[in-house]
Order: C-alpha cells, then sequence, then structure tokens
C-alpha cells in the first residue's frame, strides 16, 4: 500500500524498533479482583481500583441518583454552564477531607497535574522534580516553559544542589519541588519530612502528587501527607479520583487562591467540558465511604493483603511495605512480556511495564494489590511466580 494509505507507518515502524508496540485489552466485565478477558476468567492483579470501589454499590447509588436529577453529560466547560452541584458538592468534601481551604475537580488526574503545574509556574520559574515523577507532572513542568532541574530518584543531596543553584543563579525566581507520594511504577515513597525540610530552607513551595496514596495511606485515606502529620507544609496536593476512589477523574487541594488561579489559568479546567455529575456524586460517596468505620476497616483489609504478599515474596524484611505497589524487576523487555504472558495462560492478569513507561533494561511485571484479593488469590499468585520467575525481585 502507499504512502498516502498508511501515512502513519514509518512512524509505528520506529516505535516498533525501539520498543514492543503496546495494544489494548478488552474487559468484558466489571473492574474486581476477578475480570473477563477475551472470554477467560483472571484474578486482576493490575488494577488501581486499590480498595475495590469501582463497582461499589454505594458508587454505583449515589451515580445513578445523580444520573436521574442531572442527566449524563454536563453539556459545557465548568466556566460556562458546566458547573452543577454534584461538583461543588465533591470540591467541599474533597477540601474538607484533605484539610485545605478549597479544591478543584478536573476531568482526569493527567489534566489535574498539567494544568496546575502549567498554571502555577511561568517561564520566570524553576520546577525541581524528581525524576521518576509521573510523564503528567513532567508535561505539565515543560508546559509551564519553567527551567526545569531534575533530581536522581529520592536523593536529597542533589535536590539541595539544585535549591541551591536556583538561589545562586536565579534569586528571583519562584521554585517548586514536584514528587509523589507514592510512584507509580516502584511503589515506593517520598522521604516527605525531609522535602518539607527543604522546601522551607530555601523558601520553595512544595507540589505534592498523592494519587497512589490517598485511600491507602494515612487516618481516613487522606494521604501520606496527613500520615506524617504535614499537610500544613504542602502548598499543592494534587491527586487522582480514578485509583482508590473507584472513580474518574482528578483533583488539586490548597489556598483560596490557588484554586482561584486555577480556575482562571488551568487550560485544561476551562477548555473541557466539565465531568459528568454522576462521577462527581460517586466520587464524593466514596470520600464519604472512607471516612466511616466500615471504610477505615476496607483500608485495613488492604494492608493485610500487602503485609502477605510482602512475606510470601519473601521482600527485604528490614523494610515495611510502603504501597499496594510491588514491582517485580525482570530487566529483559521481551522476558517481563514472556512472563506476563505466561501468568496469564495460569488464569492471571500482570501486565508487563517496559520502554518507555520505564527505563531501559528496567522492565517489570506490576502487581497491584486490592482489598477485594482473597488470601486464597495471592498465596496463588505467589506461588506461580516464584515457579516461572525465581529471580524476579521486588523492589
Amino acid at each position: 500500500m502507499n504512502g498516502a494509505g498508511q501515512p502513519f507507518a514509518h512512524e509505528l515502524e520506529g516505535l516498533r524498533a525501539h520498543a514492543p508496540l503496546r495494544g489494548l485489552r478488552e474487559i468484558g466485565s466489571p473492574q474486581g479482583a476477578t475480570v473477563e478477558l477475551i472470554g477467560k476468567t483472571l484474578v486482576n492483579f493490575s488494577s488501581n481500583d486499590y480498595l475495590g470501589l469501582a463497582n461499589d454499590e454505594r458508587l454505583r447509588s449515589a451515580a445513578t441518583a445523580a444520573i436521574e436529577q442531572f442527566g449524563i453529560g454536563a453539556g459545557s466547560s465548568r466556566l460556562i454552564c458546566g458547573t452543577q452541584s454534584p461538583h461543588l458538592a465533591l470540591e467541599r468534601s474533597l477540601a474538607k477531607w484533605k484539610g485545605t481551604p478549597a479544591a478543584l475537580a478536573f476531568s482526569s488526574g493527567y489534566a489535574a497535574a498539567v494544568g496546575t503545574l502549567s498554571a502555577i509556574a511561568d517561564k520566570n520559574d524553576v520546577v525541581v522534580l524528581d525524576k521518576l515523577s509521573h510523564a503528567s507532572l513532567i508535561d505539565g513542568a515543560r508546559l509551564s516553559g519553567a527551567t526545569i532541574r531534575g533530581f536522581p530518584h529520592n536523593h536529597l543531596g542533589k535536590l539541595e544542589s539544585h535549591l541551591e543553584w536556583a538561589k545562586c543563579e536565579l534569586p528571583g525566581a519562584r521554585t517548586i519541588i514536584v514528587t509523589e507520594s507514592v510512584f507509580s511504577m516502584d511503589g515506593d515513597r517520598t522521604p516527605l519530612r525531609q522535602i518539607v525540610e527543604l522546601k522551607s530552607r530555601f523558601g520553595a513551595l512544595l507540589f505534592l502528587d498523592e494519587s497512589h496514596a490517598v485511600g491507602v495511606i494515612g487516618e481516613a485515606g487522606r494521604g501520606l501527607a496527613t500520615e506524617e502529620n504535614l499537610a500544613g507544609a504542602i502548598d499543592v496536593q494534587m491527586g487522582t479520583l480514578g485509583k482508590a476512589l473507584g472513580v474518574c477523574g482528578g483533583y488539586a487541594c490548597g489556598s483560596v487562591t490557588l484554586i482561584q488561579l486555577l480556575i482562571n489559568r488551568a487550560r485544561p479546567f476551562f477548555f473541557s467540558t466539565a465531568p459528568p455529575p454522576a462521577m462527581a456524586a460517586a466520587a464524593r460517596a466514596a470520600i464519604q465511604f472512607l471516612q466511616t468505620p466500615e471504610g477505615e476497616e476496607r483500608r485495613r483489609a488492604l494492608w493485610q493483603n500487602i503485609s502477605l504478599l510482602h512475606q510470601l515474596l519473601e521482600c527485604d524484611q528490614r523494610n515495611m511495605p510502603a504501597s499496594a505497589i510491588f514491582p517485580m524487576i525482570i530487566g529483559d523487555e521481551q522476558q517481563a512480556l514472556d512472563l506476563s504472558r505466561a501468568l496469564r495462560d495460569e488464569g492471571f492478569l500482570v501486565p508487563a511495564i517496559c520502554y518507555p513507561i520505564v527505563a531501559r533494561g528496567r522492565a517489570r511485571l506490576r502487581v497491584s494489590l486490592t482489598a477485594a484479593h482473597t488470601a486464597e488469590q495471592i498465596r496463588a499468585l505467589a506461588e506461580v511466580m516464584r515457579r516461572l520467575q525465581p529471580k524476579a525481585a521486588s523492589l
């Protein structure tokens, strides 16, 4: 076929030459501890639905009630006529839950990260971020036009030197430190207390992405900042509604002036149709659930599962498990893909994560635990993984 018929074939071949091409998996069932994939039931260890809320009756009821009252679509951007009562109720609940004066909901976590960072920084500022920060944070920093300095993962010494450089070389610039609470591909935590100390010493701002911490860590699942009693020192708390909260969307929490700035300057916010009101209502139901005794029990069940897998995989017993994410580092991309297929044949959905999502030579299987998994499912996974790949090692 000529070039006109395949206008992107060259680009696709270029991608294929550097990494295995990725495809989509069709799931024919609700999210849960098991899913239907191509007519086969698999135990699902790939989902970020950490608390098993994506198909929870509470959220379904809240969404259904909102559909009955407000319909399906919001009809417009938030600044035109798309701000409906469920959006504002969600934002009030987010602010109260996170202990901040105000909050703003976005259509996705990606939009929240890109929109917030590109709104609070400009060409006169400096953004210093962990090199393993999510792509959305990197993209937001780039779009801001700020000077960007990356520091090796959790390397406090290099972070300090970048802050010193910014203070000396660009004394009038605003400096923003960007990091995650829990890193999505490694499952480890940021040294938040030390970063807050550096932030205070150098007069910087701190942007904390709590996407993989909310619902999992801290009282009522409020995140790492709450667990370490540092929420008041965080200038911007960002997160997602699509992981432990079981819905979709993202948010930013902080001061009233921050939220006012985002409403007027965050392009992904005001150039996008507002999220469906039903999704806002469901997310608010998830936040309310987390603050109940039953919600806390669900979170404890998740941590029991985390501890069990930590023991079964014989992780370094000197370290406590940090999150619901267990990376099994394979290294070679084809070996990781082969192991993922072998696990699927055994009845487990554990996708391989390869370049460009992770660095070359760092291909892995990413096991995600949820509160919905049973001890039997976790034991079966650990046994099969030991049999198929004895050299796989969790970070």
